[in-house]
């Protein structure tokens, strides 16, 4: 008997039943998707993934605090509200240079900022070979100036100064080189709510004070808007409707709340998530939302950590926000900077832990960037390109890492720690463990990995079977002891900054 006929016929009633299946899942896939919708709500909202699993991936981002708050170039990004405390030293320095702020107030700085030399290409093109995997800007800071085309805020990029829509080509230049677009707003703090009560007038809750004499005490129905001289109501509409523009007209991958936002009603705050929820399911896309101390659910949006980060590995992933420069997150004419290689350090610590960095830089007001920040973003790229791999798509270890030099506390605004090439961060990806030492041991010296101790890979039941060093070609000696795993170092400096010993694990053999 020909046993083909059959079994063709098998063949051909199994594959028509598989396609029938996959059709059939795919088209439940399909409809579940379409038919997901969360309600502005917590409970509703916590079934959202909040950790996108590219955010994971990705570690490193950049953005820019940009827009009429870099004219002054005085001081640091408080100097809107500074230059109307009388006394202080950014009014001193207004009053020299502008005149009173009752005659020249911060909306006349508006004019001024032409952007004139902006080019978001060459921006986007900087941050992707700066090895960032999601760049941005802020789209709208404590001063309520909106850098985008909006239809609600009168006070747009579009309408005003520039006349450019500056979010939406960041967000074409930066989506078009794979990278995932970031938008930041620092808006809650804007609302004034101090008008009737004297004594609190210069609380920082509310980012403009309120004087009488003051164009921050301005009815006027344009001038009221950019001091947030308005009704709570008036505040919280506004608030949710420009963010609605933003995520409708832009896809933001990621939204990045400042704090403050504790002086929104939860029913708004709710509802601004459910919309985006909704658009990213929508669109098929994974979204990530931001919050500071606690003032969104972890439920439905990620902590972050400015200038600050956890000192100890955990289970939920975070954010830290860092800024290149030293003393202002906006451009300034004496503006600090740190070094590339304190950039690096903190990014290994970050990831070691289990969170992702976001890098600001400081353009001026025309649209440069300038050159000393480039070097500096350059820097970390040509350090990426080499050991890229430890830190992108990576996972925390057993431990985060081991040294003399020690985080005491978890959170924001945290003193700046000096690592040395005896401080070492671990992160894994599959069976390699990456050692990142935070600086050249070296030539011929020998390194201990206490972590990596013949008695703590028996209790892993793994065992090292080779090591190398990315960017060098040596060969590397190591041995394996109960005190530690010990590495010699190659007989040629590998890098000034941090170094990354590859570390290939295997299953122990009893």
């Amino acid at each position: 008997m020909n046993m083909k006929l059959p079994l063709l016929l098998f063949g051909s009633l199994l594959f028509v039943a598989t396609q029938s299946c996959n059709e059939k899942a795919l088209s439940q896939t399909e409809t579940t998707s379409a038919e997901v919708h969360y309600e502005a709500n917590w409970d509703s909202l916590a079934n959202y993934e909040e950790t996108a699993e590219w955010f994971k991936d990705a570690k490193f981002g950049i953005y820019a605090h940009w827009g009429v708050l870099s004219v002054p170039a005085y001081a640091n990004d408080w100097y809107p509200r500074n230059m109307y405390i009388v006394g202080s030293d950014e009014y001193n320095h207004h009053v020299a240079t502008y005149g009173k702020p009752s005659e020249f107030g911060y909306h006349d700085f508006v004019p001024i900022f032409k952007a004139e030399k902006f080019d978001a290409e060459a921006w986007a093109e900087l941050f992707q070979q700066s090895g960032a995997k999601f760049a941005g800007i802020v789209a709208q800071h404590h001063d309520g100036w909106s850098n985008w085309d909006s239809k609600n805020n009168p006070w747009n990029s579009v309408d005003m100064g520039p006349k450019r829509d500056i979010v939406g080509e960041l967000e074409k230049a930066i989506h078009s080189r794979g990278m995932k677009f970031v938008t930041s707003f620092h808006k809650a703090r804007n609302l004034q709510i101090f008008q009737n009560d004297s004594s609190k007038w210069l609380d920082d809750t509310s980012y403009f004070p309120y004087n009488p004499e003051m164009p921050t005490s301005s009815e006027d129905s344009l001038v009221s808007i950019m001091y947030g001289n308005i009704s709570k109501e008036k505040f919280y509409q506004n608030w949710l409707t420009e963010l609605n523009e933003v995520i409708n007209q832009y896809s933001p991958d990621l939204i990045y709340f400042d704090s403050k936002l504790s002086k929104l009603p939860d029913s708004i705050k709710a509802q601004f998530v459910a919309d985006y929820f909704n658009y990213a399911t929508k669109k098929g896309k994974q979204v990530v939302i931001t919050h500071k101390e606690g003032e969104l659910p972890k439920s439905v949006s990620l902590e972050d950590f400015e200038k600050g980060r956890m000192n100890k590995k955990t289970e939920e992933f975070w954010l830290t926000d860092e800024t290149v420069s030293i003393g202002s997150w906006s451009y300034t004419n004496d503006l600090g900077l740190k070094t590339a290689n304190e950039i690096i350090d903190v990014l290994a610590d970050i990831v070691s832990k289990n969170g992702a960095l976001m890098l600001n830089v400081s353009p001026m007001a025309n649209g440069v960037i300038p050159e000393n920040q480039q070097a500096i973003l350059g820097e970390i790229g040509d350090w990426l390109k080499v050991n890229g791999e430890a830190i992108y798509g990576t996972r925390t270890w057993e431990v985060f890492g081991e040294g003399p030099t020690k985080q005491e506390k978890s959170g924001m605004f945290l003193a700046q720690l000096s690592y040395t090439e005896k401080d070492i961060r671990y992160t894994k990806k599959g069976n390699v463990v990456y050692a990142i030492i935070l600086g050249w041991p070296g030539e011929h010296e020998e390194v201990q990995l206490s972590a990596l101790s013949s008695e703590k890979m028996a209790s892993l039941s793994q065992k090292v079977e080779g090591i190398s060093i990315l960017g060098s070609e040596e060969a590397i000696e190591f041995k394996s002891t109960q005190s530690g795993l010990s590495v010699m170092m190659p007989s040629q400096k590998v890098d000034d900054k941090a170094i990354v010993l590859k570390i290939k694990l295997g299953d122990k053999i009893f």
